[in-house]
C-alpha cells in the first residue's frame, strides 16, 4: 500500500450502513452445504491479523476474502473484480463510514452467487467499491477481493479453530456444544454480533459495555463513547492513525485499559484504540454500542459462533497468557509491486525509534538484519517490531529518491 492509508496493527474496518430496498426478501438468502453434508471444515490463512479465505463469485475465482463478522453485506473492495466477473443489473449508490472524507461511491448487485469451499449462496446481494479505498492488497501483502460476514455466519453454527487455522461450519438444526467450552451470550443486530461485558480503565473506573464482536479489526479493543461523551484517555497513551474507514482516515490515541472481561476470563492491561469522536462515535446513529473487540482478542480462544441461538462459547488457548504490545518501531509500513514483496515505509510517528534514525515515509526497507524482505512477510515483520523493547534491527533502506540507500540501527522502543 503506498499511500497514507498503510496502517499497521490498528487498520480499523467499519462497514456500510445502507439501506436498499429490492423486491422480494433478498436478505434471507443463505449459504446451503451441496450435496448431503452436515458439516465441513475449511481452511483460512492468518495474515497480518486478518482472516482470509477462498471465494468464487459466479463461478470465477477462487478471491481472497476476509472472513469479518464485522460486515453486514458481502462488500467487494477490489473494483477490478467488475472486469472479471459477471455482474448483472449493477446500481450507484452512495454510502457512509466512519472517517474524514465524503460519502462514497459503489454499486450494488442485487443477486450473485457465492461459494466457500461446498458451502453455496445463490441471489445474494453485494456492495462493489468504485474506488479501492482500503487498499487491502497492500497491507496484507497478497491479492485481496473483499469482505464477508454476517451472510456466511448467519448460515451456520461456525467454529473457529485457531490453532489448526480451520473453520468447521455445521448445519444449525441442532446446536453444537463443544467440550469445557464456555457460553457467552451475544445479540445479533443490524447484523452484527455484540457482547455486553466489563472493562476497566486506568484511572480505576470500572464500566459495561457493548462491542462488536469484529474478526475483521486487527486490534484488540477500540473503545468509542460512552452515554454520547468520549472515553477518559489513560496517562500513557501515544497520538496514532488508528485506521481508515469507509471514507477516511481515523485519528486517535493508543493506550491501555486495566482489564477486560470475556466470559470467565479476564485479560490484562489491553492495547485499546481511542477514536476520535469526530471520526468515530459521532457517525454511529442506530445502535448503541461503546466500541468494538478485534481479533487481537478473539483469535487467543477457540470460539464458536452461533447467531440462530444468539451464543458464542470460547475455549482459551495459551497465547491467552501473552502480552497485548504495540508496535516499537514508530513505523507503518505496506507492501508494494507486482508481487507484493517491496516493503515500502508509510508513516514515521514523530518521536519515535524509526524517526529517530531518520527513516522517512516513501523510504523503501531492503533488508532486516542482511535478510532481504522480499524473503519475508508483511506478518513476520509487524511480529518483530513488537517483539521486545531494546532489541536491535539493522535496517538497509532505499531512500525515496529512488537512488540513494543507508543503512541504520533501529532500537525498538515500547511507547505504551
Amino acid at each position: 500500500m503506498i499511500s497514507k492509508k498503510g496502517f499497521s496493527l490498528y487498520r480499523i474496518f467499519y462497514t456500510i450502513a445502507i439501506i436498499i430496498l429490492f423486491a422480494g426478501n433478498v436478505f434471507a438468502q443463505k449459504f446451503e452445504f451441496s450435496g448431503k453434508r452436515k458439516r465441513e471444515t475449511l481452511a483460512f490463512r492468518m495474515i497480518k491479523n486478518q482472516m482470509v479465505i477462498p471465494l468464487h463469485i459466479n463461478g470465477k475465482g477462487p478471491f481472497n476474502f476476509i472472513l469479518d463478522t464485522g460486515v453486514g453485506l458481502v462488500l467487494i473492495s477490489d473494483p477490478k473484480l467488475i472486469d472479471s466477473v459477471s455482474f448483472q443489473n449493477l446500481r450507484s449508490i452512495y454510502i457512509t463510514g466512519f472517517g474524514e472524507g465524503e460519502k462514497l461511491s459503489a454499486f450494488i448487485a442485487p443477486s450473485v452467487d457465492l461459494r466457500i469451499g461446498n458451502t453455496i449462496a445463490k441471489n445474494i446481494p453485494a456492495a462493489i467499491l468504485k474506488k479501492d479505498i482500503f487498499e487491502l492488497s497492500n497491507y496484507v501483502g497478497i491479492p485481496i477481493h473483499g469482505l464477508i460476514g454476517y451472510e456466511f455466519f448467519q448460515s451456520f453454527v461456525v467454529r473457529l479453530n485457531f490453532l489448526t487455522s480451520t473453520i468447521t461450519v455445521f448445519q444449525p438444526e441442532r446446536a453444537y456444544i463443544p467440550r469445557k467450552g464456555s457460553r457467552i451470550p451475544i445479540s445479533i443486530e443490524e447484523r452484527k454480533p455484540y457482547i455486553i461485558t466489563n472493562i476497566q480503565l486506568k484511572s480505576g473506573k470500572k464500566l459495561p459495555v457493548k462491542l462488536i464482536i469484529d474478526t475483521g479489526a486487527g486490534h484488540p479493543v477500540s473503545l468509542e463513547t460512552m452515554d454520547g461523551v468520549p472515553f477518559e484517555l489513560p496517562d500513557e497513551r501515544i497520538r496514532g492513525n488508528l485506521g481508515v474507514g469507509l471514507t477516511g482516515p481515523i485519528d486517535g490515541y493508543i493506550g491501555r485499559i486495566t482489564s477486560l472481561q470475556l466470559g470467565k476470563y479476564t485479560l490484562n492491561n489491553v492495547i485499546t484504540a481511542f477514536p476520535d469522536y469526530e471520526d468515530a462515535a459521532s457517525r454511529v446513529f442506530s445502535i448503541n454500542r461503546n466500541g468494538n473487540m478485534g481479533l487481537e482478542i478473539i483469535k487467543r480462544f477457540n470460539i464458536v459462533f452461533d447467531y440462530s441461538r444468539a451464543t458464542m462459547y470460547i475455549k482459551p488457548l495459551a497465547a491467552l497468557k501473552d502480552a497485548f504490545e504495540h508496535d516499537m518501531a514508530g513505523l507503518e509500513i505496506g507492501s508494494a509491486g507486482e508481487n507484493y514483496k517491496r516493503i515500502i515505509i508509510t508513516r514515521v510517528e514523530p518521536s519515535s525509534s524509526a524517526d529517530l534514525t531518520g527513516l522517512m515515509k516513501g523510504d523503501e526497507i531492503l533488508a532486516i538484519n542482511f535478510k532481504p524482505v522480499s524473503e519475508m512477510s508483511l506478518s513476520e515483520i509487524d511480529t518483530m517490531f513488537r517483539s521486545r523493547n531494546g532489541r536491535n534491527f539493522v535496517i538497509d533502506v532505499l531512500l525515496k529518491d529512488g537512488i540513494s540507500k543507508r543503512r541504520v540501527i533501529l532500537t525498538l522502543n515500547k511507547r505504551i
